[in-house]
């Protein structure tokens, strides 16, 4: 009977041992699962574990969303897909083609323009940077009011900074930048997604009527749309189904004509292999549009009715493994973290605006740093900021302030 009672009492200790450990982990996966800002490995096993079909998709975006760039390329390449083969005229056309600088193209044509729609990939953060470039001088040119399809934030010009809660793809640092830099120039932002539930033709029409009656309420003002990819076609869209999209509707019910700009086509991918042809063939270091031998503008190879303009982006240079272009000409400058401010690795910083962290806030800028020999590098505009450094568990082991000049 003693045997017997130890025999139960081991049972008893290892069954214990065992929900313990059952427990711990489900407080891990939930504590994973609440944090907007995740570490590249825990993405990564997410996507592996999810059955959607759509799965990659959303992995992008959680990429995305935690400032891995070069991974959510990657990942939205499993989604398949790919592009026509130039022929020998089509390469012909390209090579006697002028580049021309995009945003100084873009500014010069603002000033005859009303309406500016402009595009993205919602995982492509470099679009989001773009367009920011674009701001100031369009401003200048007397561009008052900025409509997001990502926005869901009524409160958004008062509060003057975007949070958590201000829309799905507004949690991704550049993004939120985008939005921060509009409402720091002067832009009056709003939104204009359709309601819940609608999608297809129902939602490009409701999309263009929202969007009309701030045009309508302010008749002699200037607009900036930015959208998500086919939004921006006026012409016959690829899904047949909406029979017209966004910029479409809008051209139509206001019988107003916008400038129509698309940075999707021609932006790099994930693999070399994948990327369109185009982009190598112009091989230009920034991003530019093409003026062919006759002084058009470059709108595409085939179905040139879509849109009135195509950006090419270059490839991605880096330094220290951060895309070139997050330092927007070097507008905003490289801060180095300090190895005494590192307690373990692997490590997750986030920079706050100083202030800004306690509302929910989105972070300016975000890095995984997983081993010693990394030189851990944030990109800031200058300012005043809440540096955030969390362990493998998403616990908070530092944080302080700095002031970037």
């Amino acid at each position: 009977m003693v045997f017997r009672g130890v025999i139960l009492k081991v049972i008893k200790v290892k069954v214990i041992y065992i929900l313990c450990l059952l427990s711990l982990n489900n407080v891990l996966i939930a504590q994973v699962a609440k944090e907007k800002y995740q570490f590249s490995k825990d993405i990564n096993v997410a996507i592996e574990k999810d059955t959607l079909a759509w799965k990659y998709q959303l992995g992008a975006t959680e990429y995305a969303t935690s400032g891995y760039y070069l991974e959510a390329l990657t990942t939205w390449d499993k989604n398949g897909g790919g592009f026509k083969k130039l022929t020998v005229e089509d390469s012909l056309f390209i090579k006697k083609c002028k580049p021309k600088s995009a945003k100084e193209y873009i500014i010069e044509r603002s000033k005859d323009e009303q309406i500016i729609i402009i595009n993205e990939a919602h995982h492509n953060a470099r679009h989001r940077v773009f367009t920011s470039s674009l701001l100031k001088e369009l401003y200048e040119n007397g561009y008052r009011f900025f409509g997001l399809e990502a926005l869901s934030d009524t409160l958004i010009n008062d509060r003057k900074f975007p949070t958590i809660k201000s829309g799905y793809y507004v949690k991704e640092p550049q993004m939120a930048n985008l939005i921060r830099e509009a409402l720091q120039i002067g832009f009056t932002l709003f939104e204009y997604e359709a309601a819940e539930g609608k999608n297809g033709k129902e939602r490009e029409i409701e999309q263009a009527e929202n969007i009309k009656k701030i045009i309508d309420e302010n008749p002699n003002s200037k607009f900036l749309i930015h959208c998500g990819y086919d939004h921006v076609i006026e012409g016959a869209p690829k899904i047949k189904r909406w029979e017209k999209a966004m910029a479409g509707r809008l051209k139509e019910i206001t019988n107003r004509n916008p400038f129509t700009i698309d940075q999707v086509t021609y932006t790099e991918k994930g693999d070399l292999k994948f990327t369109n042809p185009v982009i190598e063939l112009v091989n230009s270091t920034s991003s530019v549009v093409l003026i062919d031998e006759d002084g058009n503008l470059f709108n595409g190879l085939s179905n040139k009715e879509q849109v009135d303009c195509q950006i090419i982006h270059p490839i991605t240079k880096y330094s220290n493994n951060r895309p070139d272009w997050l330092s927007l000409d070097k507008e905003r400058k490289k801060y180095s973290i300090p190895k005494s401010k590192i307690k373990e690795y692997p490590a997750l910083f986030l920079a706050y605006k100083y202030n800004e962290y306690e509302h929910d806030a989105i972070p300016v800028d975000i890095l995984e740093i997983t081993n010693i020999d990394q030189i851990p590098e944030l990109i800031l505009p200058p300012g005043k900021y809440q540096i955030i450094i969390k362990n493998k568990n998403y616990k908070i082991v530092n944080h302080y302030s700095v002031k970037i000049k």
